[in-house]
């Protein structure tokens, strides 16, 4: 009969595997509690952010999939809601608009879990796969617009993406970890991402020609002396 073997571990192994074993757990909790920061704030500029004609709401109503969708702000700031009827939005922090559609959704639903979110309507254009207008959540970043729009073409520049208003540049490069909100982009904006020079675009070829030249230069000032 095979005999059950016992492993013991001494007492100063035990201690160097839990000082090991500690900024691991430590470093877990850390980036956990760093996600749940971000997220939070994330929550609290949208709770923030007012609605303006042009927007949209997604309104997301748990158990109740048709009333629940995206809803145009018109142009005298208002949005028509399922059996609520036209509803005036603009100007409104989002915090406030979901507490006021939570009691009004009160008279036709038993606890009404609501959740709504403001949508910018941006156009990107340029150097992407599918140029457009596309419902951006405000808390996404500009890299995450971009992505909407299929992403840059090989061709694009996303460092110079520029932000135009009215016809008008706004501003240009903008960060690509920089939020909706944080660059204060409107319904109605253009992000236009630019091609690259031919330079940059083609840096394998001049690079090709530089060095053949510089090499030819090289072999004939050799054979003149």
């Amino acid at each position: 009969m095979a005999r059950s073997q016992r492993f013991s571990v001494s007492p100063l192994a035990l201690a160097i595997s839990l000082l090991l074993a500690a900024p691991i757990g430590l470093a877990a909790q850390n980036g956990a509690a760093g996600e749940q920061q971000m997220q939070g704030a994330q929550e609290a500029t949208a709770g923030n952010e007012v609605l303006s004609p042009g927007d949209l709401i997604r309104l997301t109503i748990w158990r109740e999939p048709d009333l629940s969708g995206e809803f145009l702000v018109d142009e005298e700031g208002v949005a028509v809601f399922p059996l609520l009827g036209p509803q005036r939005v603009a100007d409104e922090p989002i915090r406030s608009l979901k507490r006021r559609l939570t009691e009004a959704y009160q008279e036709y639903l038993r606890n009404p879990s609501i959740e709504v979110v403001p949508l910018r309507r941006i156009n990107v254009l340029g150097a992407v796969r599918t140029p457009g207008l596309h419902p951006v959540d405000i808390t996404m970043t500009l890299a995450d617009a971009i992505a909407l729009a299929g992403g840059s073409t090989p061709q694009g520049h996303v460092d110079r993406v520029e932000l135009i208003r009215d016809g008008k540049r706004i501003r240009g490069r903008l960060s690509q970890t920089a939020t909706i909100a944080e660059l204060s982009i409107r319904s109605g904006d253009q992000l236009f991402v630019p091609e690259r020079n031919w330079i940059s675009r083609n840096s394998g070829i001049v690079a090709t020609t530089i060095s053949a030249s510089v090499s030819l230069i090289i072999a004939l000032v050799i054979r003149k002396q």
